[in-house]
């Protein structure tokens, strides 16, 4: 007897994941961004955590790998928390030089510099009452970092070429995809100035570790662009969700988002298949592996053959494992265990 281990992604298993996925939306009676949507447990943890200190009034470091969500988090802390109906200012400090960053942050006078005709309001200005979103916070220079804790310590700042003192009522949530702590030790940001931002830390986990929420995540990306593009596609092929699931993102969620975007677009069919994929994610695929049950083998021993030999498919991944097989991570585990449990007891008998 020979069984293929597959498991074919069809449009009624889109369709359902895309009702959970409503569901899910709709549980906390506000909007999500896809980034973070997921059912896995490290993923609900943090959107939990965000809604438990939305409603304070504590400074939020929100740490993780470019295209994890960072941005998604700190507007789901803001449109659930106290300041919601204030504005929600962005601004990423690794994409301006120093100069440039002051002046964007704290505005300037008429004539502060070359350049300088009018008068401009900062950003703390503008997110007045509300929240500033400060993305990249790492790549602030050290001089720079001691006007910021000023405002973070004292609640006043002046523009730049100004002498008159403006108060400061924001929310601060700042965000950073390089080891804070290592920066410290090497001098290159302030130790003061990470206790004041990092009240609370929440960690957001990069896609490879949260497997499990791919399909879901496919599901979504694809009615959004289906939508967009006006086209109809039924679904995607099992060997392509096969190399979605195994696939490492490096660019996590946002990568995964343009690979949809781009398969959707590309495809001519109504199925997306592996031609529709970018080379290099496509010669990802695991290759299809046969398994020889032999005739007469006891049920018992055939699921454990099956179990190992999809873990050895998966190289030990139990989430994709466990995906593949139609079962609960949880089914995975308890099974391990069981075999664990029965290796113990022959080692026992073999003893006496």
């Amino acid at each position: 007897m020979i069984t293929r281990l597959k498991r074919p992604i069809e449009k009624q298993a889109l369709i359902a994941e895309n009702k959970f996925l409503h569901e899910q939306l709709a549980r906390s009676g506000h909007d999500r961004d896809a980034d973070i949507i997921g059912q896995s447990d490290t993923i609900v943890d943090v959107v939990r955590l965000a809604e438990q200190v939305a409603h304070s009034q504590a400074s939020i470091l929100i740490q993780g790998e470019n295209g994890t969500g960072k941005e998604a988090i700190a507007s789901l802390i803001h449109k659930i928390g106290p300041r919601k109906d204030k504005p929600f200012i962005k601004l990423s400090c690794a994409a301006l030089p120093e100069t440039l960053l002051e002046s964007e942050l704290f505005g300037y006078e008429k004539g502060a510099f070359t350049g300088a005709v009018s008068q401009k309001e900062g950003r703390f200005e503008l997110a007045d009452e509300g929240t500033l979103f400060l993305d990249e916070v790492g790549e602030i220079t050290p001089p720079l970092q001691v006007k910021l804790l000023r405002v973070l310590q004292e609640g006043e700042f002046e523009r730049l070429g100004g002498t008159r003192i403006l108060k400061s009522n924001v929310r601060i949530i700042s965000a950073s995809n390089i080891n804070l702590t290592n920066a410290i030790k090497q001098k290159r940001f302030r130790e003061d100035l990470y206790y004041r931002l990092n009240v609370i830390t929440i960690n957001i986990p990069p896609l490879r570790e949260r497997k499990e929420d791919i399909p879901l995540l496919v599901s979504h990306f694809m009615k959004i662009y289906q939508e967009k593009n006006d086209k109809t596609i039924d679904g995607i092929s099992e060997d392509v969700l096969d190399i979605l699931t195994n696939y490492s993102w490096p660019g996590n969620v946002r990568e995964l988002k343009n690979v949809i975007e781009r398969a959707v677009v590309l495809t001519q069919d109504r199925v997306i298949t592996q031609k529709d994929l970018p080379e290099n994610i496509a010669k990802n695929k695991i290759g299809d592996r046969k398994l020889t049950i032999p005739l007469g083998m006891p049920l018992r021993e055939i699921k454990k053959k099956i179990i190992f030999e999809t873990l050895k498919k998966t190289k030990g991944d139990k989430i994709v494992a466990a995906y593949l097989l139609g079962i609960t991570p949880r089914t995975i585990y308890r099974k391990m265990d069981s075999l664990e449990e029965e290796k113990k007891e022959e080692e026992i008998k073999e003893g006496i």
